[in-house]
């Protein structure tokens, strides 16, 4: 039967079934083939052999046949979720069989021979939103969740799956439509003596909207760092124990540490968890003029790095005289978040105490912090890692309830409090109402494309897209 012409693209693919692996690849204990759809129960049925018939949220055993002789190839237990009571609000059919790539493999073809589409990225999630099951903040959120790499950053986005951020951006847009809704009526009824809003009126509306927003919109500042993680550069002077130190953070020899100045000729990069946020640990060439090209390039790719960086560990060799070179790089890093340490503590120093005083306070008006170590013996490691988990810890105090965590995110609530900024201005230039409600209607859009209400395809298929196959 030929599709009804009044039928859209969404609609027509809410009438295919889709299937997926969706555990990862390579073997394990247990691997899921799922399936949604109107057809997934009836393309499930032809995978399988139930024990018992299937009933809705219940697990039940079945076998799964050699599509070739028929006898058993393997056991699996299939679960069936009864459209709209599914996470993607379809027919959801689950079959775990053991994890074996062969076995999954076969279920998908066979599921594609009986007439089920292959899952694009994402596409079970994207159901699930289009279903109305989640908003598009929380669709992100998961996603957020499969790919977070500490505890901390996991808790962050469940939180985000719990609708913290909705619940966050709602008061604002109530707001909004309430300011809406008074210019509209005075527009509307004003052959009736309906009130106009007063100017002042419509300013405080604009005023307390913007306010929450621009809370909302310094929380991306912690809320990128959550989702990407931080860079810390390592730097210092040849043979002040920047590879050691590096080492010791890592708790494992990663970088070749000798006696010999200039060992490090390349960047080394390892990632670790420190205060629940990813940080890239940097190792990179001692900082020195040098005519040899190998370390010379070495020197500029660390030069880069420290230009990259969004933390600064300078090492220092505690038991000599702090240099000019050393003092014009701390001071260098005025306004960055920094930290410098004086390694070797456990050698004896050679010098006057003169000679070992740190630059003057930065430019900002604080001196940048130190910690003594020792990168042979251990001591003072742990201050240091206090130290630095200190500097990527959420600096301006912002609360982990209904943060940004995307770029897009960002960008929606930014252009939403500048169409409020026009709106101001349209005020005060006595523009009418008409007009003005233009720019809270623009305000307004943004808000919704946050949370999916008014989103158009090309915003939706950039966010499924990064989602793995079978979510």
């Amino acid at each position: 039967m030929q599709p009804h012409p009044q039928t859209t693209e969404r609609e027509l693919i809410a009438q295919e079934t889709i299937v997926a692996i969706s555990t990862p690849p390579g073997r394990g204990g247990i691997g899921i083939v799922r399936l949604s759809g109107p057809h997934a129960a009836e393309i499930s049925g032809k995978l399988v052999r139930m024990r018992a018939p299937m009933e809705h949220a219940r697990a039940r055993l079945a076998d799964v046949p050699d599509p070739e002789t028929g006898e058993k190839l393997d056991e699996a237990v299939v679960t069936w979720f009864a459209r709209p009571n599914s996470c993607t609000g379809e027919d959801l059919v689950e079959i775990a069989a053991h994890g074996s790539p062969v076995v999954l493999e076969m279920l998908v073809r066979l599921a594609l021979r009986a007439g089920a589409r292959l899952a694009r990225p994402g596409e079970f999630t994207e159901r699930a939103f289009l279903a109305g099951r989640m908003d598009l903040t929380e669709a992100e959120a998961v996603r957020d969740l499969i790919e977070a790499q500490t505890l901390y950053q996991a808790r962050v986005a469940a939180e985000q799956m719990g609708g913290a951020l909705s619940r966050r951006v709602h008061p604002a847009k109530e707001k909004l439509v309430e300011l809406i809704a008074l210019l509209e009526a005075g527009i509307d009824f004003a052959e009736d003596d309906v009130e106009v809003t007063p100017d002042a009126e419509i300013v405080t509306f604009v005023d307390t909207i913007s306010a929450e927003l621009r809370k909302l919109a310094k929380s991306w500042e912690h809320g990128r760092v959550v989702h990407s993680g931080l860079r810390l550069a390592i730097v210092g002077r040849p043979n002040v124990g920047k590879s050691s130190l590096f080492n010791r953070l890592l708790e494992r020899e990663r970088a070749i540490v000798t006696a010999q100045p200039g060992t490090t000729r390349d960047l080394v990069t390892e990632r670790m968890s420190l205060a629940g946020i990813p940080l890239e640990l940097v190792d990179t060439a001692g900082l020195r003029e040098t005519s040899e090209e190998a370390e010379a390039i070495g020197v500029r790719k660390s030069r880069e790095a420290l230009a990259d960086a969004d933390l600064v560990l300078v090492v220092l060799d505690a038991s000599m005289p702090v240099r000019e070179d050393e003092r014009e790089l701390i001071t260098s890093l005025a306004g960055r978040r920094a930290l410098a340490a004086r390694n070797k503590c456990d050698l004896p120093v050679h010098g006057s105490e003169a000679d070992f005083d740190m630059p003057a306070p930065l430019e900002t008006g604080a001196s940048i912090g130190v910690v003594r170590t020792s990168a042979l013996t251990g001591e003072g490691v742990p201050v240091l890692r206090d130290a630095l988990a200190e500097m990527v810890r959420n600096p301006a105090g912002e609360s982990e309830q209904g943060i940004l965590t995307s770029l897009r995110q960002f960008e929606a609530v930014s252009d939403a409090l500048e169409a409020l900024q026009e709106a101001g201005q349209a005020v005060e230039k006595k523009i009418p109402h008409e007009m003005l409600l233009l720019h809270l209607y623009a305000a307004l859009r943004q808000l919704d494309s946050l949370t999916g209400e008014t989103t158009t395809e090309d915003v939706l298929n950039r966010i499924f897209s990064s989602f793995c196959i079978g979510k």
